[in-house]
């Protein structure tokens, strides 16, 4: 089954597309090697008008942050990717998120993790934050990968 993220259906969520029989097999856009793992936090909409679903993926030896979103606010956004890992470091990335209602991606560089040992896939945690203009304009949408413990909700709404 493919599984569309943040594709339009009529309910405006995230709709899951079964292959059809006879339809050419879908090629992955990854290079061959070992299986990716991934986990994500749920997708959230904002009342702005901004949808973000936040993984954290792990490929081998290497982990990295992704946030899958979509603008509908009709103005260009600012985003901070920001991948925590399980011995206290971090990596932020910047990304600039166009006025266009069309879907994107944000991801921050990989991670040499070197394997399991330190603390694999479960010890890291990804959050994406959408605003405006970064530290100037109010926080519209914070989706998370979905550790214990992290913030999932657009911003502005109650605990």
């Amino acid at each position: 089954m493919t599984v569309s993220l943040l594709a339009r259906g009529g309910d405006g969520k995230a709709s899951a597309v079964p292959a059809t029989e006879g339809a050419a097999p879908i090629r992955s856009p990854l290079p061959p090697g070992p299986a990716l793992a991934a986990r994500c936090g749920p997708e959230l909409t904002s009342p702005a008008g901004v949808e973000a679903q936040t993984c954290v993926l792990a490929r081998g030896a290497e982990t990295w942050a992704r946030t899958y979103y979509r603008n509908a606010t009709g103005g260009p956004l600012e985003s901070v990717l920001s991948l925590m890992g399980p011995d206290g470091r971090s990596v932020r990335m910047r990304c600039a998120v166009g006025a266009e209602d069309e879907p994107g991606t944000c991801e921050t560089p990989p991670e040499s993790t070197g394997g399991a040992g330190r603390g694999g896939l479960a010890g890291y945690s990804a959050v994406a934050e959408f605003a405006r203009l970064a530290g100037y304009g109010p926080l519209l949408l914070r989706a998370g990968s979905g550790a214990e413990g992290e913030s999932n909700r657009p911003a502005g709404t109650g605990s």
